[in-house]
């Protein structure tokens, strides 16, 4: 029933609405004033029905289902667990198939973000079978004419059988035994690169990385929902291995060959080359120099480990590949989401031309403010100068948002302004050479140099053979005081930064590619630079500042070579101003006040890292084996150093939390991390 104001005034008796009208409307008023009333009680009365289901109900009523339920809290580390409502729902349909693997997988993606693959142990158990009941692929003996399968063992896709195995499967002892429950996760994350030339060695052979250097291929990342939650060893972001590719270029059946991972949308592929003219081999180099398994004319070779082609004729022009590549996070430049650091209203905007030649002429067009931005993932072989010819304007040199140029430098790459001017770097890799900030012929000095999401290649061991070399592995060379230096979730070199300056790093890398190499110094490689203030980074190397301002959840990895000159490994020449919290760094080192930080004078935990060079999958992840204390030893609990906004502890506690909760109590779970 309706309960409007004009409805239950109609309802009245005439003579009520006549004697009401005469009197100037008081009724009609009183009876509005009712039926905005009952509207309010009718809506209540119906949304208490909708307030029994989770996917319906109010905001207010979500603690309350959840407190019926018996869910508990969890650290918002997630995307999934930061929505309670989405938690709580969660909670409800998991429940109703406690304890089984498809389960615990999605549980564990879920409340991690991380893929996820659950292996109930005792099917790799090797039993007496009961004939009405036969698992014809549960053979107690491995055959070794398989090499797929025993390059498979003791990982998530591992089907030999075993033994059983007593210890227990928690403490990361024990793996096979009735009652436990592997689960199986991937820290690392797949990243693509699109239509980039690959880098080319000779006529016939080339590297699928742009910048010559050796690259690990990975799967492609999942698109499925139920995929992620149930990975195989054809879909989970993982390194892609010889084996396993060629097994699916030789599958039976296969129509085309590499269904799984070659093609436009796979894993991996090679502009113009077709993959029944592909064969997978191990092009390691020989004694000579050259690769083994050069492939026949017509023909080509491909290895996914370290990153290769060969051409068995050689290619007119060098090709350009698509591939998968392994890492922790959106950090340096990548093809990933970086509108949020792009300003849509700085113009002009001008589109850099395709050929290299014309970047120049481009940056020339906005000297007096705008920005060029590069399409796609290409390489620019050039030597760009930035020079802003105006005051207080802004100037930004970008890459598309999910693109990832590379510019290989020739030489220094120069960038000047006037007074009160902004230079802006957002989303290139640049090789080659350093960048350096000078002042103008007139003494007029830059006001700010941003850098984002970038990568200033570190060290020149990552670059291929001929190539130019960075001095001491310096990236970034500032000569004028006065500037300030903002460096945003970048991979960097060393960096020579003038006293006088101001030098801010968050969520970055920087790499002097070794613990007594020079990280961070004045120009002159020696004496204070300028004053920093660095938060959630990683720093390789040593220190020398005027003065510390603030270092917060960050880990200083340095120390002094035999004879070096150097007072202590990380060096702060003003030490009454300025803190240093939450954060690892040599106990001989010479800094401000310290709060929470280690290592102590009695505790001793060094932090040990997957990869220290840069361009490997683990670059700069905190290994598994560094203690506890640096892993969680960040001001809110997660760990120390680049990858602090990961919160890998807390997902790592998230899912022992709902494990104690959905586990069935018969079984024993435990984690195995893969990357």
């Amino acid at each position: 029933m309706s309960f409007d104001a004009q409805t239950i005034y109609d309802l009245l008796p005439a003579i009520y609405r006549t004697r009401d009208a005469e009197q100037g409307g008081a009724l009609r008023q009183l009876i509005g004033v009712i039926a905005e009333q009952v509207a309010v009680l009718e809506e209540d009365i119906e949304q208490l029905y909708d307030n029994q289901f989770i996917e319906t109900c109010a905001d207010w009523v979500v603690p309350y289902i959840g407190e019926l339920i018996g869910y508990r809290q969890l650290y918002g580390s997630t995307p999934t667990v930061r929505s309670p409502r989405a938690e709580v729902a969660d909670t409800i349909r998991l429940r109703r198939s406690k304890g089984t693997a498809a389960m615990l997988a999605q549980l564990a993606r879920d409340v991690t973000g991380w893929d996820a693959c659950t292996v109930e142990m005792f099917t790799r158990l090797a039993t007496t079978q009961f004939l009405n009941h036969p698992r014809l692929d549960n053979i107690a003996t491995t055959s070794v004419r398989g090499p797929l399968q025993l390059e498979r063992i003791d990982g998530p896709f591992d089907a030999t059988p075993r033994t059983v195995d007593v210890r227990r499967i928690a403490s990361d002892r024990g793996r096979v035994n009735i009652g436990n429950v592997g689960i199986f996760l991937w820290r690392l994350r797949s990243y693509p690169l699109t239509d980039t030339p690959a880098f080319k060695l000779d006529d016939r052979r080339y590297l699928f990385n742009p910048l010559g250097a050796p690259v690990r291929l990975f799967q492609a990342p999942m698109t499925d929902d139920f995929a992620q939650a149930t990975p195989s060893a054809v879909n989970a972001q993982m390194p892609l291995t010889r084996l396993q590719v060629d097994a699916d270029r030789l599958a039976r059946n296969a129509r085309p060959p590499f269904a799984q991972f070659y093609g436009n949308n796979a894993s991996f592929v090679i502009s113009g080359v077709a993959a029944d003219a592909i064969s997978i081999c191990n092009l390691s180099d020989k004694s000579d120099g050259s690769w083994a398994h050069m492939p026949a004319a017509g023909k080509v070779s491909i290895d996914p480990v370290l990153g290769r082609i060969a051409f068995g004729t050689a290619p007119a022009a060098p090709p350009n590949v698509s591939f998968h590549y392994g890492f922790s996070d959106d950090l340096g430049g990548g093809e990933y989401d970086r509108s949020a650091t792009i300003d849509p209203a700085l113009r002009p905007l001008v589109a850099a031309p395709a050929q290299a030649a014309g970047l120049q002429s481009a940056l020339d067009g906005v000297s007096n403010g705008g920005a060029v931005e590069i399409g796609g993932s290409g390489r620019y072989a050039a030597t760009p100068r930035i020079t802003v010819t105006a005051a207080n304007k802004r100037v930004e040199l970008r890459a598309a948002n999910k693109a990832r140029p590379l510019l290989a430098l020739g030489g220094e790459m120069v960038i000047t302004g006037q007074d009160g001017s902004e230079v802006t770097l957002n989303g290139l890799v640049i090789s080659g050479a350093a960048l350096r900030v000078k002042a103008t012929n007139d003494g007029r000095k830059l006001k700010l140099l941003r850098l984002r999401h970038c990568t200033l290649v570190p060290g020149n061991d990552v670059l291929p053979s001929g190539a130019p070399r960075l001095p001491d592995g310096v990236s970034l060379v500032v000569e004028t005081a006065d500037t300030r230096i903002e460096i945003e979730r970048c991979i960097v070199g060393g960096l020579r930064v003038a006293a006088g300056a101001q030098l801010v790093i968050t969520h970055s890398i920087v790499d002097a590619t070794r613990d007594s190499g020079v990280a961070i110094a004045a120009p002159d490689n020696v004496s204070g630079g300028a004053a920093l203030q660095i938060s959630s980074s990683t720093v390789i190397g040593k220190v020398h500042t005027a003065e510390l301002t603030l270092a917060s959840n960050t880990i200083f990895q340095a120390s002094l070579a035999q004879g070096d000159v150097w007072r202590a490994p990380i060096w702060a020449d003003r030490r009454q101003q300025g803190c240093v919290r939450f954060c690892w760094l040599p106990l001989a080192a010479r800094v401000p006040r310290r709060h929470r930080c280690l290592p102590t004078a009695d505790a001793d935990p060094r932090p040990a890292f997957t990869s220290s060079r840069y361009g490997d999958p683990g670059y700069c992840q905190l290994s598994r084996r560094t203690p506890s204390g640096i892993r969680q030893g960040a001001d809110d609990g997660s760990e120390m150093g680049v990858f602090h906004d990961l919160f890998q502890s807390q997902r790592e506690t998230n899912l022992r939390l709902r494990l104690s909760e959905y586990a069935r109590f018969d079984q024993e779970v435990g984690f195995i991390f893969v990357t």
